[in-house]
């Protein structure tokens, strides 16, 4: 990224943060800065170039805050079309801002906020961030014309000539296997070795046998010395897929290989070299883990040298017509057609499975649609919380009792969704939602969701 002196943003746009042109290789990102000028942190301050930068007591986060009462990740800053978003990021204590708990709210020139027994100064800078997007829709077998994968194939193209790390964030589903392939297909290891391990798929007593193989007796069952795919690697690219998955006792050992390139297989005493290039990917949230002692904090950093946050479909509906285009050619059904109504509907449906569940509703459609043009009756989609949902109240009711139940149904949705994705995890939830944790509790006791699991 380059800063330098760009002209004004458009008039129309108010506290003008990100301006993206179609027509350009770049969007521009307004900078900010973040000054501590009251509490035990005074003088501390961040230079906000990015368009997330995170606050806490953890060394993980952009500004880290020494003072107690500051949580591990206390609180976001988020930059966007519409200004830069203070959000917490449930918090024990919570932010203040004149006297009144908030969970989020867009900051303004000189406004100023509690973060523990810290007082914290924004303002924005007149110096533009420029960031690079790609003038290609696709990289190896992802594609995407929308601003972030066009941003995500920008830092790939870049990277994938080096041997930096790459750890790639997202839901499941989004296509982080394809990215990673297409990172080693496009590096200088391409006609090396690509191995690929997933540690969420691996039994927990095998996992380190998986990752630096055994000798002959190591074990019971050990009958024959193994390599493992650090070895198998060598010289090439080594994908670990759901390293967030990964025992605490093991990552010490997974960070000493990666440190020193070399490995021990399990009953050896014999050092291994090896020559690998590390791509990870994980669905988890690894700050959250690094703030709850279930990631170590130095692999995290180790292993995110460059770090790729992959978007959910539902946050670019753009792309999906370019990617039904592509699966109906890889069907076999390229002259099918999709009604506007059924191509509507793929756009707005929030997609929990993301574009493997595009892919698998599309197939299943072929199937059973008749003739050419599938119609919204033949993708058999039931509704999710995040779509936009029917209305299910007649016009018998008064405005206010028909608005009351439709909120009461998206809410008892949306959370029994929320808490299943995290598998009951408070924290986690109220990180994704963007709610303060004893708000998303309070919320889940009224519709009688289980929760409360932090861990």
């Amino acid at each position: 990224m380059k800063t330098g002196k760009f002209p004004p943003l458009p008039k129309s746009v108010t506290q003008p943060t990100v301006f993206v042109s179609e027509e350009r290789d770049f969007k521009l990102l307004r900078s900010g800065k973040l000054v501590v000028v009251e509490g035990e942190d005074r003088g501390s301050e961040l230079i906000v170039e990015k368009e997330r930068v995170t606050l806490g007591r953890s060394t993980v986060c952009d500004l880290t805050l020494k003072e107690g009462s500051v949580s591990g990740i206390h609180c976001e800053v988020v930059a966007g079309p519409e200004g830069f978003l203070l959000r917490d990021m449930g918090s024990t204590n919570g932010i203040f801002m004149l006297g009144h708990q908030i969970l989020e709210l867009y900051l303004r020139p000189g406004s100023e906020f509690q973060v523990g027994n810290n007082l914290i100064r924004f303002e924005p800078l007149d110096n533009m961030v420029k960031i690079p997007l790609s003038r290609k829709d696709r990289f190896g077998s992802v594609l995407g014309r929308s601003i972030p994968m066009r941003e995500i194939f920008a830092v790939l193209e870049r990277v994938s000539t080096s041997d930096l790390p790459v750890l790639l964030r997202g839901e499941t589903g989004t296509g982080k296997e394809l990215l990673a392939s297409g990172i080693h297909a496009y590096s200088f290891r391409k006609n090396r070795p690509y191995v690929v391990l997933d540690c969420g798929a691996v039994p927990a007593d095998t996992i380190e046998s998986m990752l630096f193989g055994h000798e002959k007796g190591a074990f019971t069952g050990a009958v024959d010395s193994r390599r493992g795919v650090f070895e198998q690697a060598s010289g090439g690219t080594l994908f670990i897929d759901e390293v967030g998955e990964l025992a605490v006792g093991l990552q010490p050992k997974l960070l000493r290989a990666l440190e020193q390139q070399e490995i021990q297989r399990v009953g050896g005493v014999k050092p291994v070299k090896v020559d690998v290039r590390i791509v990870a990917a994980t669905h988890r949230d690894l700050l959250a883990r690094v703030d709850q002692g279930l990631f170590r904090e130095d692999l995290f950093y180790r292993l995110s040298v460059v770090e790729v946050r992959v978007p959910p479909l539902r946050d670019r509906p753009e792309d999906v017509p370019l990617l039904v285009d592509q699966f109906l050619k890889d069907l076999g059904r390229p002259g099918v057609e999709l009604s506007e109504d059924a191509m509507h509907f793929l756009q707005s449906h929030s997609w929990s499975g993301n574009v493997r569940e595009l892919r698998n509703v599309l197939e299943r459609a072929c199937r059973l649609a008749e003739g050419d043009v599938i119609n919204a009756g033949d993708l058999h989609l039931d509704q999710q919380p995040g779509d936009r949902l029917p209305l299910a109240v007649g016009g018998d009711l008064p405005y206010k009792e028909a608005k009351a139940r439709l909120l009461a149904q998206f809410e008892r949705q949306y959370l029994a969704q929320l808490m299943k994705e995290n598998d009951g995890n408070l924290s986690a939830a109220s990180r994704q939602a963007g709610l303060a944790r004893n708000h998303l509790r309070n919320l889940c006791r009224k519709y009688d969701i289980p929760c409360g699991a932090d861990s």
